[in-house]
This record gives C-alpha cells, sequence and structure tokens, in this order.
C-alpha cells in the first residue's frame, strides 16, 4: 500500500529538481529583460515592482547610441565563428586519430588534454599576452582567436572522440575502397555521421568565446576591436550606473546565443546525451 506513496514522492522530489534547475536557469535572463524595459526610478523603487509599470524601448536605443553596440556584436561574431570553425576542424582531426589511429599511450594523451583544460586563465594571461605582442598580434581578430581555438580545443576533442569511436570502421573502410582518402572518409563520412558531436562541441565553442571577457580585455585594448562583454562594461561611469540600459545591451548579447540554442536545441541535447552514454 505505500509503494504509491513512494511513488509519488520521488516524482515530486523529480519536480521540484526540475523547477529548482529552470527557474535559476531563466530567472536571471528574465530579470534582464524585465529590467531592460524599466525606467531608472522605477527601478529603485520599494517595493520592488516586478512588471515594469510602462514599457521603455528607449533604453534600446540608448544602448545602441551611448556605445558602438553594432561594432561590438559584429567583432564578437567574428571571432567567435572564426575561432568556432578552427576548433571544429582540429578537434575532428585530432579526435579522429585518437578514435582510429593505432596510437601509443592514447590514454596518457587523453589524459594530457583534460589536465591542459583545468589550468585557470589568469594563470595563462601573461604568456598569452607576451606571445601576441612579439608576434604583433595585439589589436586584431587573430590575438583572440588563436587563444580561443586553444583553449576550446580540449572540450571539443572529447567530444568528438566519444562520437567517432561509436561509428562502425566498415564504413570508412567501404569508403576507403570505393576511392576515398582517410581524410575523405573523415569529413565524408565520418564527419556527417557524428553531426549531433559536431554540433554540440560547436556550440560550446562558441559559447566559450562569445562570453569570454579577460583576454578580450587584455589583448584587444583598441576601441574598433572591443568585443560585447568588453564592450558592455563600459555604459556605467564613475558615479552612474545606467542599468537599464545595460540591461538591454545584456538582452541583445543573449538573442544570438538563444537563437543558436533554439535552432540547434535537438541536436545539441541529443549530442549531450549520448556523448555522456558513449563516453
Amino acid at each position: 500500500m505505500r509503494q504509491p506513496d513512494n511513488l509519488f514522492s520521488a516524482r515530486a522530489l523529480r519536480l521540484i529538481a526540475a523547477a529548482i534547475v529552470v527557474v535559476n536557469g531563466f530567472f536571471p535572463a528574465v530579470w534582464i529583460l524585465l529590467t531592460s524595459l524599466k525606467t531608472e526610478a522605477e527601478l529603485v523603487r520599494k517595493p520592488i515592482t516586478w512588471l515594469p509599470h510602462e514599457l521603455v524601448l528607449n533604453n534600446y536605443v540608448q544602448a545602441f547610441t551611448d556605445q558602438p553596440l553594432l561594432k561590438y556584436l559584429g567583432n564578437s561574431l567574428v571571432v567567435a565563428l572564426v575561432s568556432t570553425a578552427v576548433s571544429l576542424v582540429v578537434a575532428a582531426l585530432a579526435a579522429y586519430a585518437i578514435a582510429r589511429l593505432n596510437l601509443r599511450h592514447r590514454q596518457l594523451v587523453l589524459t594530457c588534454i583534460v589536465a591542459s583544460s583545468m589550468f585557470p586563465l589568469v594563470t595563462l594571461l601573461v604568456p598569452i599576452f607576451e606571445t601576441m605582442r612579439h608576434l604583433s598580434l595585439l589589436n586584431t581578430y587573430t590575438a583572440l582567436v588563436l587563444p580561443y581555438t586553444v583553449l576550446s580545443l580540449p572540450v571539443c576533442t572529447l567530444v568528438l572522440v566519444s562520437f567517432f569511436q561509436s561509428i562502425p570502421k566498415d564504413l570508412e573502410n567501404a569508403a576507403m575502397i570505393d576511392g576515398c582518402t582517410r581524410l575523405g572518409a573523415l569529413w565524408r563520412v565520418v564527419v556527417p555521421l557524428a553531426a549531433p558531436g559536431v554540433f554540440t562541441a560547436g556550440i560550446l565553442a562558441f559559447v566559450n568565446a562569445w562570453d569570454e571577457f579577460l583576454l578580450a580585455l587584455s589583448l584587444n585594448a583598441s576601441a574598433s576591436m572591443r568585443t560585447l562583454p568588453v564592450g558592455i562594461s563600459l555604459y556605467q561611469g564613475e558615479f552612474t550606473f545606467p542599468w537599464p540600459v545595460i540591461s538591454a545591451a545584456l538582452v541583445v548579447a543573449i538573442v544570438p546565443i538563444a537563437v543558436l540554442i533554439a535552432l540547434f536545441q535537438e541536436r545539441v541535447v541529443g549530442g549531450l546525451t549520448q556523448g555522456g552514454l558513449k563516453g
């Protein structure tokens, strides 16, 4: 007789856990959106008003006029897209070598890849800065594309390794019998079959480059080369914090990520779950 009660309790706990995850994930974004539609006077009013009494779209106009937000958006898109593309190409080659070739000390290689992703970014800042300075790459897109690619490679490689290992070797052998080279079999057979993993790795690399602040602030100090995270930090003054305008700029920064996730949601979720099962 107690079994239904136990089932109900387990279901209630799962629902509560799911609600906590949803609220934790969506509430900050919803609050930023609501803040971007309020006046500063309403924002500091007590008691707090959750919904804006009057929609103020001028905050978005001000976000684009107070700072060159479109320029920052374009810089972030270029850096994120190029670094993601390069990361996927290099990670696919590395993952294929680990998954298919008879490498000596393969497990050691995987361990080194995991270990390389554990260094805090702040410890790498000075070496990266000095390298870019000696190469005369400061205040260029390359100054950010190269380190972002390197930082994304470990996770992209690990994701792709688990997918490549699940693809039967017979498919590649058949392609090579038909005249494909090994590289041709990789790009024409393995990568298309591992599409969920490729999309997952791509999203992770893109978000990493899109959100990064420390390197963008240090390597590209030129006003024309600033990315969104750095540009948004400039809206506040020494004694002023225009939170509605800052929130409007944050909404603009969130939109590309939201659109990307919405378009490829099924592939990303499938890639994460399949990758977890296969890994």
